[in-house]
């Protein structure tokens, strides 16, 4: 029987999803016995669609190419149109509901309260949107389980690479003890540049031109983000609860040509390190930069790539290495944690 999934919010992450299905279909269902339809697709700008029996996703794509909306979407007597995103919840059907709008990391919003609908109406959710997950874990954890229904969000951190999923299952029988990485490509893009000889203002405007930076990238170079997913990271693979203001964070704004080149001459490049550490008194973290020795495998991680390191008692220190933002990287979070929805290996 087919998985149905409701996009909510029709942005580069959730087209990103949906040329995965469109390339991925007969792999899917031979390899792997799965088959996802998309029933239903809300958008404020771009419009929103509903289908029973499935959305035909070639033509959806259509639509978006030459009109820029699911305008053109040619409409049977079973397609509805006109629904805004509660009512698509609501109304749907879906086994899952793919939460896919903007990072509002203020309040959550609108993320948090899509997540909250779906979860009582008895659906899985499947999120890359980080502002719910930091904001209100637990409260999400416990409407999930009290309606039968899950909640995943591999994509948070670091987009398609597996982090999450690497902690809770291959790392499992590991006690992790301290969790470290580099969280932010822009960050480390720039950082990057900067140890090639550009200012920090310089290597800023390539990281905006690239599409890597916002045109405010204050969450970016100032650790905000980073800090957003140290809180992630403490629920997912510490179990516990660290808020906001007890993570210290300190940006790369302040990092000077200077710096750069006396660290060079140590043996050292500067990184933008995110850590959390489980003490005995308690979880600590900090988002920094900090100069690397070369030999420290985070050194290495150059451009917009991310990396994150464990800590553990059996397996030593694991680093993993993968990109940290992209339409397909980040599309491809979303069917893994749908796919294990429909494994039930969660």
């Amino acid at each position: 029987m087919p998985h149905k999934l409701a996009l909510i919010g029709f942005g580069t992450v959730a087209q990103g999803l949906v040329e995965i299905l469109l390339r991925k279909e007969q792999e899917l269902r031979d390899r792997h016995g799965m088959e996802f339809v998309v029933v239903a697709i809300t958008d404020p700008i771009k419009g929103s669609l509903y289908d029973p029996s499935g959305l035909d996703l070639s033509a959806v794509m259509n639509s978006l190419e030459s009109s820029g909306s699911l305008g053109q979407y040619p409409k049977s007597q079973d397609t509805t149109t006109g629904w805004d995103s509660f009512l698509t919840i609501d109304q749907c059907g879906a086994d899952t509901v793919i939460e896919a709008t903007y990072t509002n990391v203020v309040d959550g919003q609108p993320g948090l309260d899509h997540c909250r609908a779906a979860l009582r109406s008895g659906k899985n959710v499947v999120t890359t949107n980080k502002g719910p997950i930091a904001l209100a874990f637990d409260e999400l954890q416990s409407l999930a389980a009290r309606h039968g229904a899950r909640i995943l969000f591999e994509g948070t951190v670091m987009s398609g690479t597996p982090v999450l999923r690497l902690a809770a299952t291959t790392l499992v029988g590991n006690e992790i003890r301290k969790v470290r990485g580099i969280l932010n490509g822009t960050s480390n893009f720039i950082l990057s540049k900067m140890d090639e000889g550009m200012a920090f203002d310089d290597a800023l405007g390539e990281a905006q031109r690239l599409g890597y930076a916002e045109a405010d990238p204050t969450a970016d170079v100032d650790g905000y983000d980073a800090q957003y997913k140290l809180q992630i990271l403490a629920h997912a693979v510490f179990g516990t609860r660290i808020a906001r203001e007890e993570i210290a964070r300190t940006g790369i704004r302040q990092i000077t040509p200077q710096q750069i080149a006396q660290a060079k001459t140590e043996g050292r490049r500067y990184k933008l390190i995110a850590q959390l550490e489980n003490t005995a008194s308690g979880m600590r973290g900090s988002v920094a930069p900090e100069a690397l020795a070369m030999d420290d495998p985070l050194s290495a991680i150059h451009g917009a790539m991310n990396a994150i390191s464990f800590d553990c008692d059996l397996s030593g220190d694991v680093t993993v290495v993968g990109p940290g933002a992209g339409r397909l990287e980040t599309g491809y979070a979303l069917l893994v944690d749908c796919m294990n929805l429909v494994r039930h290996n969660v």
